[in-house]
């Protein structure tokens, strides 16, 4: 099955292939003088902390800036405009650098905004809702699609997905997730219930105990299980109503559920009879999921192959 391509496509794809590779032996960097330098305006980081780029700055009083910045020349102004290295940009300018080693780019202004957020994306720690921001935008304001988007950025189209997804949560679940009060993982077991008030409950919650990943799925199935099928009309004719949601499983089927639901990384259902007659049902809402679960099953069938 297909994966993801390697990082610098994006780049590559945007501005030829020789700037998909700042270091390679053909390109050369220039001293550029800091006071000719200007913060990009379309930088997608939003979140520079103070302690980090103290850290930056002594390594680079220390052993100097290793990797070039990347900019670009704005002809009317003469000036040059951050593509991509905006912290060691701030870092040098801390200890009073005079000029910093940086490649000059050619990059139209229709362009800037794309090459911008994709050099960040591949070469910076940006958060995961930083991230996500930054997809959005590259949809939204540079006309690509979820699939050529995730070609650019060498990711799986689902991977971007996920990352979409994000931006639908409550606020303060995305703060929270910016300021590393939860994981990736617990803000996309949140994202198993739809309400944002029990969304909220759950990172609040998760907050205040110390949750695991785990712990949040389960209490997810467990709001889940206890859900009406459907939203009750009371003034439905009895035989149009929605039948109550039966949840008979026993207990161990219920324990089975849970663990081949976190093996999927999706709310496996798994249903039977007093017999011992059932189903198990692997849900998936996008064909690049049911990808990543075939990828589950043929890792587990060579495992057994191998064995």
């Amino acid at each position: 099955m297909a994966k993801g391509l390697a990082l610098g496509r994006g780049i590559e794809a945007l501005l030829g292939p020789e700037a998909s590779d700042d270091s390679s032996a053909n390109a050369q960097s220039s001293e550029i003088s800091i006071d000719l330098i200007d913060a990009n305006p379309w930088q997608p980081r939003s979140d520079f902390k103070q302690e980090d780029l103290d850290e930056l700055a002594a390594s680079i009083r220390s052993f100097g800036i290793i990797q070039p910045l990347t900019l670009r020349k704005v002809e009317s102004t003469g000036r040059y405009q951050i593509i991509a290295g905006e912290r060691r940009f701030r870092a040098a300018k801390s200890i009073g650098l005079s000029s910093v080693p940086a490649y000059v780019r050619e990059v139209s202004d229709d362009k800037m905004l794309a090459v911008a957020l994709i050099e960040n994306i591949q070469r910076a720690d940006l958060n995961p809702i930083e991230e996500a921001t930054s997809y959005q935008r590259l949809i939204d304001e540079c006309n690509l699609t979820q699939e050529t988007l995730a070609d650019q950025v060498g990711k799986k189209r689902s991977t971007v997905t996920n990352y979409l997804r994000l931006l639908k949560l409550p606020e303060e679940i995305r703060n929270g997730l910016r300021d590393k009060l939860i994981s990736m993982g617990h803000a996309r077991a949140i994202m198993g219930v739809e309400d944002s008030e029990t969304q909220l409950m759950l990172f609040n919650e998760t907050v205040e105990q110390g949750y695991s990943v785990r712990r949040i799925e389960e209490m997810v199935r467990e709001y889940n299980d206890n859900q009406p099928a459907e939203p009750s009309n009371p003034d439905a004719p009895d035989d149009q109503r929605p039948k109550p949601k039966k949840s008979q499983t026993p207990e161990e089927y219920k324990a089975l559920g849970n663990q081949l639901s976190s093996y999927f990384g999706t709310t496996v259902k798994l249903a039977c009879t007093a017999a011992g007659k059932g189903k198990i049902t692997i849900p998936f809402a996008t064909n690049e999921e049911l990808e990543r679960i075939m990828d589950i099953l043929d890792s587990a069938r060579q495992r057994k192959a191998d064995a």
